[in-house]
């Protein structure tokens, strides 16, 4: 019987009823491979972290951590199936997103990373970002957000408390970020788009829809996932016009909670393909 290794998310990156629904997707692509004959071994990332890695044809892999991901990418550098790949949820960490896309993504929003305690410096940065008026959007610069607080928009009058409050919490660096108008909608796609879906942020998966286009929508989160190597991904876009999506945020492995089951089964076929292929090689 082939073997897979499950391994579940730190709780500390999936901040308030994000815990829940991050193993509930885990369990549910489980539940969707052990249907199709694998026997599946679940373990966390604080194992991981430990050095404690059971051998398995195939690792469904949820660490956002740094220590986890060290421990994970020799398996990467062997060609073992990992989904996602350590490297690519690295590359998630926001100091790295946005190095990679700020450079090669056009649709991404002017953004700066400096350090928490500088607010000088920041305000020279928002004045090469030409961000003059309005208000800016300060993020945690390392993983996403694990409180509700590691992600705000304030004017620019707030900066200074607004970035000292990120520094008593110890967070070294921040991602300064222009704000974009428009709809925001929130994306979830698994690589070869056997599956993509979206919902209007502000009305939610069951309310009114904006009239956007959704081919651009599609082809710009394919295309973004695509830079970082992300096989399951999710994320925020705006439009600042119905044909004109601007990525704003891009993760790894999100809890896919509006449409789990449809996730799952999608996910399961993609990795099923990814073994195979792996076997042919």
């Amino acid at each position: 019987m082939a073997q897979l290794v499950a391994v579940y998310r730190n709780p500390s990156y999936s901040p308030l009823q994000h815990r829940k629904n991050d193993t509930a997707i885990m369990d549910a692509t489980i539940a969707e491979l052990e249907a199709q004959g694998w026997h599946a071994m679940r373990i966390t990332e604080c194992d991981v972290e430990r050095g404690e890695l059971p051998p398995a044809e195939l690792y469904l892999n949820m660490c956002q951590g740094a220590r986890a991901a060290e421990q994970l990418m020799p398996l990467e550098l062997d060609g073992t199936v990992l989904v996602n790949r350590p490297s690519s949820a690295l590359d998630c960490h926001r100091h790295r997103l946005v190095n990679r896309l700020g450079g090669r993504l056009p649709a991404f929003p002017r953004t700066a990373i400096v350090a928490s305690t500088a607010p000088h410096a920041a305000r020279e940065q928002l004045r090469a970002l030409s961000i003059e008026n309005g208000k800016v959007w300060i993020k945690r610069g390392d993983v996403h957000a694990e409180r509700p607080e590691d992600v705000v928009a304030v004017p620019l009058e707030c900066l200074e408390p607004a970035l000292a409050a990120f520094a008593r919490r110890d967070i070294a660096r921040v991602a300064l970020q222009e704000h974009v108008p428009g709809p925001v909608v929130k994306f979830y796609g698994v690589a070869d788009s056997r599956f993509f879906r979206w919902y209007d942020a502000a009305t939610g998966p069951a309310g009114r829809q904006p009239a956007i286009h959704e081919g651009r929508l599609r082809e710009l989160a394919c295309e973004a996932a695509g830079i970082l190597g992300l096989e399951v991904y999710g994320g925020d876009v705006a439009f600042p016009e119905p044909d004109r999506p601007v990525l704003i945020d891009l993760n790894d492995w999100p809890s896919f909670a509006p449409f789990r089951g449809e996730a799952a089964r999608g996910i399961a076929e993609y990795v099923g393909r990814r073994v195979a292929q792996r076997r042919c090689a």
